[in-house]
């Protein structure tokens, strides 16, 4: 840099400061005791603001981007990790930052900005969505159940029998109650529980049957026994209002496109 352009330069940050920085020694220019003062104050921001500018410039690439991607606890043995396996393979420098939790808090993580895409069951009204498809829902029962061998039931026959259920938060709960409401009844809940592996697992003990979506992986305890009529729910993905950045606009469109795909995957691997 020609010595002229240096020294405006030098000039015009200590104008901008209001104090002497530097100083001449011989023929080169070093630091005052304020110069320095302010460099050893100062360096570890500009290293920050550098770092930042680094992970900006790499979100904005496809190829080397940030994702945060969120999805329920429903979908998390074998249809997403199957999914996202095959991304990386054609986007191995992208950042994928995962995280798994119930619907509701999913939806609250895209809607403040924590989460870039999420698959949550159902999908909000207020966010960009993608329907990707549905989760048909079904009785489970243990093996030695009397309904057991029946081909298909209908709600109103489950009258009198104890449920295992969600809290009463929970989406698929409240499908549930409203489902019994329409069948005439309100069904007699005697475990309440959040996790649906062990949800499973009570069931198994004979302990009351349960309404619930396929799990990914086969459990032996349990028989599946279809309900009469339509008893769905939709699966969305979702995304904030803001503009994706290309890296999470290229992994929304490769869910778009294949995540049924390896849903559907997952549900025959379960029936078989």
């Amino acid at each position: 840099m020609p010595q002229s352009s240096l020294s405006r330069r030098l000039k015009a940050v200590e104008q901008a400061v209001g104090v002497k920085l530097f100083q001449p020694v011989g023929r080169r220019v070093a630091l005052t005791a304020a110069g320095q003062e302010l460099h050893d104050r100062t360096r570890g921001l500009v290293q920050a603001l550098g770092d930042a500018v680094d992970v900006v410039r790499s979100d904005a690439d496809p190829d080397t981007g940030l994702v945060r991607f969120g999805f329920p606890f429903t979908l998390g043995p074998v249809s997403i990790p199957s999914l996202l396996a095959d991304f990386h393979t054609g986007a191995p420098r992208i950042r994928l930052h995962l995280v798994q939790a119930h619907g509701t808090a999913l939806v609250d993580m895209v809607r403040d900005g924590r989460l870039d895409l999420a698959v949550t069951i159902p999908a909000p009204d207020d966010l960009p969505t993608i329907i990707l498809g549905f989760q048909r829902i079904h009785l489970y029962v243990a093996n030695g159940h009397p309904l057991a061998t029946r081909a298909h039931v209908d709600l109103a026959e489950l009258a009198d029998e104890p449920f295992i259920a969600n809290p009463p938060s929970y989406h698929l709960r409240r499908l549930l109650d409203s489902w019994c409401a329409t069948a005439g009844f309100t069904p007699q809940v005697g475990f309440e529980i959040t996790e649906f592996e062990t949800l499973r697992a009570l069931v198994a003990q004979n302990l009351g049957i349960a309404v619930l979506p396929a799990p990914e992986l086969p459990h032996p305890g349990l028989t599946r026994v279809p309900l009469t009529g339509d008893h769905d729910r939709s699966i969305g993905l979702i995304s904030g209002n803001h503009r994706p950045t290309p890296a999470v606009q290229r992994l929304r469109d490769h869910v778009a496109a294949h995540a049924m795909s390896y849903l559907d995957q997952a549900r025959r691997a379960e029936v078989e």
